[in-house]
């Protein structure tokens, strides 16, 4: 096919959710005239989440899907020019950079901010899927709350899994950590492990893996299956929280931008800036410690001023 070609752009944001949209917003005000491309999930995981009541400013809380909707207007209020497309291929080798959207549209910028974010990583489950928002979770900091006092579960043998076990542990009765292997194959740290372990409304159980997700409209149980007899038990309660990781959304920049071993956009401590200049990265795509709404909002708003300054040096505004 062949490509469409030469609009060029002083700002091309690439990915919405409050990274992406808090940078429009920025940008705009900035006079930059950023054209931003929402990707394949328009307001990322929040789409997926119900209450959100952790983001400052909505007083009674607030539907993820809603409060992304304000994002979005309050962009375009700005003068944000936001679409609906795909980024499938960049190259950062010259500026101006260059962006195909979607297989066939190719746009020219001065400037790129990626908030791309990041997808967590799923067992695969039917169940899982129809209760995602309705009891199931991979985000315990996010969605903890809503379960004070109740029971619950936690799929993961890592150091994140146990963080957000003992996170949990503070605002239920009883938390089910569900681990694949054996003690000796649990992969957090030895403190991590201790921490856990020393926990009394913890219950690990070893060898075992999450057989189905129980419940209708809301989560209501887990069968789990130990891997070793095959035996299978349900367990009541209320959340089920998935802690087996994340997978950032940066495979397109790979071969542009320097990355952790898992796939991270690596930016100088401290900015947006990335391994290649004029390049900024904003979110979760950069963000594998806080994962938060308000901190992947404020690095938007970082990455639009980081964007502003570099765009001023060059003399493009």
């Amino acid at each position: 096919m062949d490509k469409q070609s030469n609009e060029h752009v002083h700002t091309l944001i690439i990915g919405s959710g409050p990274a992406g949209y808090t940078a429009a917003i920025y940008a705009s005000r900035a006079a930059l005239n950023p054209v931003l491309y929402q990707g394949i999930q328009p307001g990322g995981q929040l789409t997926i989440t119900t209450e959100v009541e952790n983001y400052p400013g909505y007083a009674a809380g607030i539907q993820g899907p809603e409060m992304m909707e304000d994002f979005e207007k309050q962009a375009r209020r700005m003068g944000a020019d936001i679409r609906y497309g795909l980024a499938t291929s960049v190259d950062f080798s010259k500026r101006p950079f260059s962006v195909i959207i979607d297989e066939e549209k190719t746009i020219t910028a001065d400037s790129v901010i990626i908030a791309t974010g990041a997808s967590a990583k799923w067992l695969g489950l039917e169940s899982e899927q129809k209760l995602n928002g309705f009891g199931v979770s991979a985000c315990a900091v996010c969605d903890g709350f809503f379960f004070k006092g109740k029971d619950v579960a936690i799929v993961g043998a890592g150091d994140t899994a146990c963080e957000e076990a003992l996170y949990l542990s503070k605002l239920t009765t009883r938390v089910h950590m569900i681990v694949r292997k054996g003690e000796d194959g649990m992969k957090a740290s030895k403190v991590m492990q201790d921490r856990v372990k020393a926990t009394p409304n913890i219950t690990i159980h070893w060898n075992t893996e999450t057989d189905e997700i129980l419940g209708d409209k809301k989560v209501e149980g887990v069968r789990i299956k130990n891997i070793l007899t095959g035996e299978k038990t349900d367990i009541p309660l209320s959340g089920f929280f998935v802690a087996i990781g994340h997978q950032p959304n940066s495979a397109i920049f790979k071969d542009w931008l320097d990355m952790d071993e898992a796939g991270y956009i690596k930016t100088v401590p401290g900015t947006s800036r990335t391994s290649v200049e004029g390049v900024f990265a904003a979110g979760d795509v950069q963000d594998k410690i806080y994962r938060q709404a308000v901190t992947a909002a404020g690095s938007g708003c970082m990455a639009a001023l980081d964007a502003e300054r570099f765009l001023s040096a060059a003399g493009h505004v």
